[in-house]
């Protein structure tokens, strides 16, 4: 796998910000969740294309119905996002569902519970010595 450039670096973080802001300003699609966030954004070093990953907090319906609501605004989004930044080429956008942060908020959750039933045991062990 290649390393990303400085300048293809700034180019993700930038294409991700103002995805996110038109996304949350601009976009008034009613399939698109409003708990929606870019998690991360891949840009092409020839600028043709871009990977965008999305999270959505809620149900499989929930997130499935973002997907189709971004992939049918994407010419939208696209042009918005050719005013916003000054690029030479602006790059076609793929939305993928990125289930990270849920798996993360999940694992931490069993953590949790983990936790409190080694505490829970801990109690039991000194109550009766």
């Amino acid at each position: 796998m290649r390393k990303n450039s400085i300048k293809n670096t700034r180019i993700n973080a930038e294409v991700q910000r103002a995805l996110s802001n038109i996304i949350n300003r601009e976009l008034k699609d009613p399939r698109i969740n409003p708990m929606t966030s870019i998690v991360a954004v891949e840009v092409a070093p020839d600028l043709k294309t871009a990977k965008i990953y999305i999270s959505v907090l809620g149900d499989e319906e929930s997130k499935e119905s973002t997907r189709l609501g971004l992939r049918s605004a994407a010419s939208f989004l696209r042009g918005q996002l050719a005013k916003e930044l000054n690029l030479r080429n602006t790059p076609e956008l793929t939305f993928i569902l990125d289930n990270s942060i849920e798996y993360g908020v999940n694992m931490s959750r069993l953590i949790d519970e983990v936790n409190k039933n080694i505490s829970k045991e801990e109690e039991e062990s000194s109550i009766e010595d």
